[in-house]
């Protein structure tokens, strides 16, 4: 007997469109008879019995997924049903729902590395300091949406935001020491609802991409924006990058940190790769 499909639904995702997707979905699988259940407020305990597990929400909604259930092994799925769907959009492209539902039930599971910080696990990126601090003040303001809310946020704090003094130490280079307007650590390209942060970022590479950002000018931060939002910021002299398997960033200060979109504030952080941790249909 065929094993059904979990479909975890978050209702409060993307403006409450999760919903619709979810309708979508579950009436593509009626037509193909293929068993599922669906969870649209409550998710289960565990995931035994099942033969994969289709999220539908944003970067948040999968965080919240690969923390609480931190020893999944059965094949994933995320539909685009999020603020931000930065790695459904690096998974499907441009691909709508309906597509989506034939490329997942058409494909075979690739394995897909995680990153770990201080304990809590990510699939695209952490971006410490700058980043941290636009997470922070882009909570208020989320009913703008992806795009112009963090725009709004990134430009507030162009005009207000001092870089911190940071040590950082990693696998593959010198102990560094300086003041940094951005750290960031990358499993994949995009983040932020489209901001190519780490064009070089792969999932199913078994590494991690640092990119680190000296201190910069109001008007060099203004003019370097729309570089990074197409990801051409790594041609400049004061932007630098390299891969690595594990980092140690400490900081002077506690100072804010997005890791997939949630926050986490602390003084210290400790980043791993863990090769080929999750499986995905795409």
């Amino acid at each position: 007997m065929q094993k059904p499909i979990a479909i975890l639904c978050n209702p409060r995702a993307g403006k409450h469109r999760s919903a619709k997707i979810f309708q979508t979905i579950t009436s593509k699988l009626v037509e193909r008879s293929i068993p599922f259940h669906g969870f649209e407020e409550e998710w289960p305990d565990q995931l035994n019995g099942f033969s994969a597990a289709w999220l539908i929400g944003g970067d948040g909604t999968l965080n919240y997924f690969i923390n609480h259930y931190r020893q999944a092994r059965l094949p994933l799925a995320i539909f685009k049903g999020g603020t931000g769907n930065d790695f459904a959009e690096y998974l499907y492209g441009k691909a709508n729902t309906t597509e989506m539902v034939d490329i997942i039930l058409q494909a075979r599971p690739k394995p897909i590395d995680a990153g770990i910080c201080n304990g809590q696990l990510f699939l695209n990126t952490i971006g410490i300091g700058f980043d941290g601090k636009v997470l922070e003040q882009m909570n208020t303001i989320r009913w703008m949406g992806s795009f112009f809310g963090y725009y709004t946020a990134i430009i507030k704090n162009i005009f207000t935001f001092k870089e911190p003094l940071y040590s950082i130490q990693s696998d593959q280079q010198q102990p560094v020491k300086g003041r940094f307007l951005l750290v960031l650590v990358s499993n994949a390209p995009t983040t932020g609802g489209g901001f190519k942060v780490s064009p070089f970022a792969r999932p199913d590479d078994g590494a991690l991409n640092v990119i680190t950002c000296g201190p910069l000018s109001v008007i060099k931060r203004l003019c370097s924006l729309p570089s990074v939002r197409t990801g051409n910021h790594l041609r400049f002299p004061f932007i630098h990058h390299h891969t690595i398997q594990s980092i140690q960033i400490d900081c002077a200060l506690r100072v804010p940190a997005q890791v997939d979109g949630e926050l986490m504030v602390t003084n210290s952080f400790t980043c791993n790769v863990l090769p080929k941790h999750y499986l995905f249909l795409y």
